[in-house]
């Protein structure tokens, strides 16, 4: 029996390896140690027999796979070299083999350094080659000019990557242990109306929620909506005034911006209103319930207006205020006090973060807290009480030092450490006008994003109608046509620029059917997917070609389209990583116009010249048609844009 519980014991560590240690049943139940291992065993198994399964559903990264080779041969090649560099990239031209690893230079440099040996790095790069383990993916490598090893991919292992895409649909690729991510975007403020400059937050965060989710994470999508604050002192004043009765009678605001105009005219010039103001947010955090029910009243004019914009853009938000945090505040200001990081200058306690000149105010002369307090008290909740392995903040630049202190704060007082969790500001720049300077309607005021919708759905419907689309198309699939372009025109203009740069607004660029756009992207699109349907191949049958047909890459544009729909994984892992969205974009444009290329060249339906009549139907080439709009389609999903079938 001893023997037993030793080799079921060895088995579990062996088990412990592949990371399948999940949560297990409780095992009180079970009280002889042995029958307690096998329990465990069994479990274990289980749980890795899932794992396998849903691993071998996932499509390959590619990169990753080669790295792993090259990982290998160079750890072999030169056992002594500790982290050795390795660089493994799609080659960018055909001649040079469809990967290429570029680790020997690297190596060559610190063999120089570290062991003051000269080595060639196409001695080097001779030396890897030789210590390549035996793998399914490469067909052979090329050793070129001072050291690039070209690689070239077996036609055998690309084709099996894309049956197994058509069979199991576009999976996610494996990326390990399932974290919880909590992403902050949005952000508007209540009484405020949300213009352009929500627009960059909102679009960002929610493409990368939907990107974090598609991965197999656990997302939490919070908007830090602005809904406390002395502020409110001024509009409960004028509501009192405007709107004796609001206690009884729900107050038609209409217009809440001209609402808060109006109290902020009145808080500027009239000095009695000024202290009536003050004295309602006094009320209002000692949580009065005449003025609660206030500011219930003022928050929800507002967050109606703020969901027809998500409504029309397909974004889900929790909301999680300002308010939410008040109760947190006085614990922060204890904890900073008690580990002796405050310091107390003209009545205000505050406290400096090493590295960052400006130091945070947890609580002004008054007593009352500030912005510092509640984003520490987020930061704080995101960690403690949701357990974030990985907190995003998609907030615009001008915010950068301010964020940074308060992570700084939160490392200093030990809430997380940041090789184990990952707080990131998601930084973007500003939205400019035509003339490059800050967007602004022409008489100089923000422009108002509810405008700007309209606007976008305004010149989608003439530019369909131009192109004479109201006359192939039902009202209600010009309607689809109409919401999907103008929507989807929007949020690509601002996803395919690099979030860190500001970016020029443009309806009449983001609307042309040429380069990269996401009107030419679903053009492009809604021609893929009406190839197989004019050749009257309908979903059974293609699913049934995807479990019989080899996909034939003869010809160079099926090999050149084949190995770009595979990259998809690696892209995805890539923007995983540093949360620059316009990648996928710009692999999305790319994958459309290698389609162009292997349609213009590759016939897929073979018809008679005379009568127009089907002749054949190459069905290899109908399932890369299909594998191309499978990964457009999960492209724009991710980026939140809806195709539509017909347009």
């Amino acid at each position: 029996q001893e023997n037993e519980i030793k080799l079921l014991t060895a088995e579990i560590e062996r088990l412990k390896n592949f990371g399948c240690l999940g949560i297990s049943p409780s095992l009180e139940g079970l009280r002889d140690e042995n029958a307690k291992l096998k329990y465990r065993l069994n479990f274990l198994r289980k749980s890795l027999q899932e794992e396998r399964s849903k691993t071998a559903k996932s499509m390959i990264n590619i990169n990753s796979c080669l790295q792993e080779v090259f990982g290998a041969a160079i750890q072999a090649a030169y056992p002594d070299l500790e982290n050795p560099p390795l660089v493994v990239t799609p080659s960018q031209q055909p001649k040079f083999g469809d990967y290429q690893c570029n680790s020997a230079m690297g190596i060559t440099q610190i063999l120089l350094k570290t062991k003051e040996q000269k080595v060639s790095p196409r001695e080097i790069a001779e030396k890897i080659t030789k210590n390549i383990p035996a793998n399914e993916c490469i067909e052979k490598v090329e050793i070129a000019g001072p050291g690039f090893i070209n690689v070239h991919l077996r036609k055998d292992f690309v084709s099996k990557q894309l049956s197994s895409l058509l069979m199991n649909g576009v999976q996610p690729p494996a990326v390990g242990k399932r974290k919880k991510v909590v992403v902050d975007f949005s952000s508007p403020n209540i009484a405020k109306e949300m213009h352009v400059g929500h627009l960059r937050s909102t679009i960002i965060g929610e493409s990368m929620c939907r990107l974090f989710e598609f991965a197999g994470y656990d997302v939490l999508r919070l908007n830090h909506l602005g809904d406390w604050g002395t502020q409110f002192g001024m509009l409960i004043a004028h509501l009192q005034d405007k709107f004796p009765d609001y206690l009884t009678v729900s107050p038609p605001i209409g217009d809440l911006q001209a609402f808060y105009k109006e109290s902020k005219r009145r808080f500027d010039t009239e000095e009695e209103f000024k202290k009536r103001a003050y004295q309602c947010v006094v009320l209002l955090q000692s949580k009065n319930p005449d003025f609660i029910k206030a500011w219930e009243l003022i928050c929800d004019v507002s967050r109606k207006e703020f969901q027809k914009i998500y409504n029309c853009l397909d974004i889900t938000l929790i909301e999680r205020g300002e308010s939410f945090y008040q109760e947190m505040m006085k614990d922060i200001v204890k904890e900073f006090e008690d580990k002796g990081f405050v310091q107390v200058d003209d009545g205000r306690k505050i406290v400096f973060v090493p590295g960052f000149p400006v130091p945070l105010t947890i609580m002004k002369s008054d007593g009352g807290y500030t912005y510092d307090t509640s984003d520490l008290a987020a930061l704080r909740h995101r960690l403690r009480e949701e357990k974030a392995d990985i907190l995003i903040y998609v907030v615009d630049s001008g915010q950068s030092v301010h964020l940074q202190t308060v992570f700084a704060a939160g490392q200093m007082i030990g809430w997380y450490d940041p090789k184990v969790t990952r707080v990131t500001h998601a930084a973007f720049g500003v939205v400019l006008g035509e003339d490059k300077k800050k967007f602004k309607t022409r008489s100089g005021d923000t422009v108002r994003l509810i405008d700007l919708l309209e606007e976008g759905l305004k010149r989608a419907m003439d530019k369909l109608k131009d192109k004479e689309r109201d006359k192939v198309l039902t009202a209600e699939e010009l309607r689809a046509a109409q919401t999907s372009v103008a929507f989807g025109c929007i949020k690509y203009a601002d996803l395919s620029h690099n979030r860190l740069n500001d970016y020029v607004f443009s309806f009449d660029k983001m609307l042309d059917d040429r380069g990269n756009t996401a009107a030419y992207l679903l053009y492009a699109f809604t021609r893929i997917r009406a190839i197989a349907r004019l050749a009257n191949i309908d979903e059974e049958m293609l699913r049934k070609a995807a479990r019989e047909e080899v996909l034939v890459l003869d010809h160079e544009k099926e090999w050149k389209l084949g190995k770009c729909i595979l990259r998809f994984p690696e892209i995805l892992q890539k923007i995983l990583e540093d949360l620059l969205l316009h990648t996928l974009c710009d692999y999305l444009y790319e994958l459309a116009t290698t389609f162009t290329e292997f349609y213009d060249n590759c016939y897929c339906v073979e018809k008679d010249r005379q009568s127009g009549q089907i002749v054949k139907v190459n069905m290899w080439r109908l399932l890369l048609c299909e594998a191309t709009a499978m990964i457009m389609a999960k492209g724009f999903d991710i980026l939140g844009i809806k195709p539509v079938q017909r347009m």
